[in-house]
């Protein structure tokens, strides 16, 4: 680190009174081993290993890498333990506050310190994603001649927010949300540890259950709202953090709602019957209750796709590309965010006109080949394409719909066991009319008579 003379003063404080530093910086882990969840970035031999030195011989030298991933999954944390841990000059930079002639200061000064000392230089840049395409240019040459070795943060898309140069001259690691798990134990280790609250308080499994949802997978977010609700209990002279008091700390009431239990699978059977049944006030209530539970958005946004094809279907048709374009939306940006998408596609969802003739059409042609009627493709329709077809018949006979006026060819399509059976009922709701139509006309001109 090269800090200023303010951020030493600083430093030098929270290392002789560590307790008023926030709970957050006092358990941010000191070794790799100590982070919390991201195992899948840190196996023997993986970049960030390299990064702190761990197997970083030979003439391969650890590689600069992009940290990309939602807020409080650790990307300032594993730049700060690389920086306790290397024996490397390590600078940090905030693309918030710095500008190409703090990039350009840091570039010179690795310069020299590489030629006059020996000694690498690992630049640790947060926010590259609000730095412009002018301003990463200027990384470029430090990047690609090995001057420095960059740790980038992004909480955005890297693909769409760095440059394709600086991208293909550096590792892209993904950062996945914490797990309700891996929250859990830094939760009680900060419970214990000397460096947290050193067992003051304890937090009962209601409270827990309440403080790993508000946190919806943020490190930080938790550890904040812990050390908020221990203090508030403190204050009351009690040794245990009610439910209560962490309500009443972080302004959020606990949702009786179990992700792996009844709640799960009942509030969503209820948004998908509140849409089935056009109330998009119920609808949007029970959204609300999934995503305040934090309800993986994932979860909801795949009723929704199958909610646009079992309950709306062909009344309309655009609800189907509405729901998909929500869930790629939500994969894309997660919570809080994705709650505008889901109740997007939500309120559309619900007001849109109704049909099942989707789900019954296809629910009636499946019971038909579960019970055996099935039978032979009828001759014409067989593939007529390799030798020796036409002598046994196949495709023989067979009329080309596009050869005839009206594009419709009275034939045979269906095997004789069902060749009456009409398995598509549509209504005419919404745009389903001109369906129904459709279907009218087309059972006419292939000579069949609706039953």
């Amino acid at each position: 680190m090269e800090p200023d003379l303010f951020t030493a003063a600083a430093e030098e404080r929270q290392e002789k009174d560590p307790a008023g530093s926030p709970l957050a910086v006092r358990m941010r882990p000191r070794t790799l081993d100590e982070v919390v969840g991201q195992q899948h970035l840190l196996k023997p031999g993986s970049p960030l290993r390299r990064l702190v030195g761990e197997g970083a011989r030979g003439p391969a030298g650890p590689s600069s890498v992009i940290l990309w991933g939602p807020p409080g999954t650790g990307k300032t944390t594993l730049a700060y333990v690389v920086s306790k841990a290397t024996d490397k000059r390590f600078v940090e930079l905030s693309a918030i506050t710095a500008g190409v002639k703090e990039v350009r200061a840091v570039i010179d000064g690795a310069r020299r310190a590489t030629g006059g000392f020996g000694k690498e230089t690992v630049l640790f840049l947060d926010e590259i994603h609000r730095f412009s395409k002018a301003q990463q240019d200027s990384l470029l040459p430090a990047v690609e001649n090995r001057w420095v070795t960059l740790i980038a943060a992004t909480t955005e898309n890297p693909y769409f927010s760095v440059i394709s140069p600086l991208l293909s001259r550096s590792l892209l690691l993904t950062l996945e949300p914490l797990t309700d798990d891996d929250l859990r134990g830094l939760i009680r280790r900060a419970l214990a540890d000397d460096r947290g609250l050193k067992g003051a308080v304890t937090l009962p499994e209601d409270a827990e259950t309440h403080l790993l949802r508000i946190a919806g997978g943020d490190a930080r977010r938790a550890l904040t709202a812990l050390e908020a609700a221990a203090g508030a209990a403190l204050d009351k002279d009690e040794t245990e953090i009610a439910l209560s008091t962490l309500e009443e700390t972080v302004d959020r009431a606990a949702v009786k709602y179990d992700r792996d239990g009844d709640q799960h699978y009942d509030v969503a059977s209820a948004l998908i019957k509140s849409i089935r049944g056009s109330d998009v006030d119920a609808a949007l209530h029970y959204l609300a209750r999934m995503i305040e539970a934090g309800e993986d958005p994932r979860f909801i946004a795949r009723r929704l796709m199958i909610s646009a094809s079992e309950d709306i279907g062909l009344a309309d048709p655009h609800a189907l590309s509405t729901a998909v374009a929500a869930a790629q939306a939500v994969a894309m940006i997660g919570f809080p965010e994705a709650a505008l998408t889901l109740s997007h596609a939500t309120i559309a969802l619900a007001l849109a006109p109704k049909s099942n003739s989707a789900t019954t059409a296809i629910g009636a042609a499946l019971d038909d080949v579960r019970r055996g009627l099935a039978g032979p493709v009828p001759p014409h329709l067989r593939d007529g394409h390799y030798k020796g077809a036409a002598e046994l018949g196949h495709a023989q006979g067979y009329v080309y719909p596009h050869d005839l006026p009206e594009g419709i060819a009275a034939q045979q399509y269906a095997p004789d066991a069902v060749k009456e059976r009409e398995y598509y009922t549509p209504t005419r709701h919404g745009a389903e009319a001109r369906y129904a139509d459709a279907v009218e006309w087309t059972r006419k001109h292939l000579g069949r008579r609706r039953s």
